[in-house]
């Protein structure tokens, strides 16, 4: 594919899932903060509600409808093999814990992967109205409400006594053995806070914050971000510093901080 078809291709996509999430979003929040929702648990005893099952239908619907021959990986249903080198990465609700207790820090993830490699991200977050998305190449973008698009920017901070720094889960970090890192960033940060799940990395992305880190994740948790962190001007990394997402963890840093905080994950 030449580099003009295959940006073609990633824009037509992109027009996809800003339109499709749009649409989940709809529907994710007919049942947000309802005293009717019911939530159910998962064999890993992680919630699930309608709202998270409706949202990955919707999509699937929307992306077979326009791309047929794309394959699809999601975390409620089964995954759907293609025919083509794309494939879609779903995470309908990322932040179903902050859902269900009609906290507004949950978001929608559509990653997209190319021959095995991520060059798409969609990250829309139904209760605040936003959305940060990019493809390779284009940089990564903050659309606020009805504002026109703003480019999306890590900060340029070096040191961690200025940074903020975000975490999902702090009881992970024992899980995990990393207590100790845990409480460095803690410490040693300006600030210290847990807007965890996607909401944290596009913190990041979007320079309100410097460091966010997942101790434990999934790929649909993590193939979003990405994109959009590396369109930034930052990182998505794992431990041990590889833009893979299919490692078990990750992080989200800006460019200066990132050795630093590499170090002291690694103590």
């Amino acid at each position: 594919m030449n580099t003009h078809s295959e940006k073609f291709e990633l824009k037509a996509r992109l027009e996809l899932a800003l339109t499709a999430s749009e649409k989940a979003s709809e529907l994710i929040m007919q049942h947000y903060q309802s005293p009717d929702l019911k939530v159910d648990r998962k064999s890993d005893d992680s919630p699930v509600t309608i709202a998270d099952r409706g949202a990955e239908e919707l999509l699937r619907k929307e992306i077979t409808l326009a791309f047929p021959e794309d394959s699809i990986l999601g975390e409620e249903l089964p995954p759907v093999e293609g025919t083509n080198e794309f494939k879609w990465i779903l995470d309908p609700i990322d932040g179903t814990k902050p859902f269900t207790q009609g906290v507004p820090l949950f978001g929608t993830l559509m990653g997209l992967e190319e021959n095995g490699k991520l060059v798409l991200g969609v990250c829309r977050f139904p209760a605040l109205n936003e959305v940060v998305y990019a493809i390779k190449g284009e940089g990564a973008w903050w659309k606020i409400r009805d504002q026109e698009p703003r480019r999306a920017r890590v900060s340029d901070k070096s040191q961690l006594a200025d940074a903020v720094f975000c975490t999902t889960t702090m009881t992970r970090w024992e899980t995990i053995g990393k207590q100790k890192a845990y409480e460095h960033f803690c410490r040693n940060s300006y600030l210290a806070r847990g807007w965890g799940d996607c909401y944290g990395h596009m913190l990041v992305a979007t320079g309100r914050a410097e460091v966010m880190v997942d101790p434990t994740l999934s790929p649909w948790d993590a193939a979003a971000l990405l994109p959009i962190l590396e369109e930034a001007g930052g990182h998505w990394i794992d431990f041990d510093g590889k833009p893979s997402i299919y490692s078990g963890n990750g992080l989200a840093v800006n460019d200066a901080l990132k050795d630093e905080v590499l170090q002291i994950i690694a103590r």
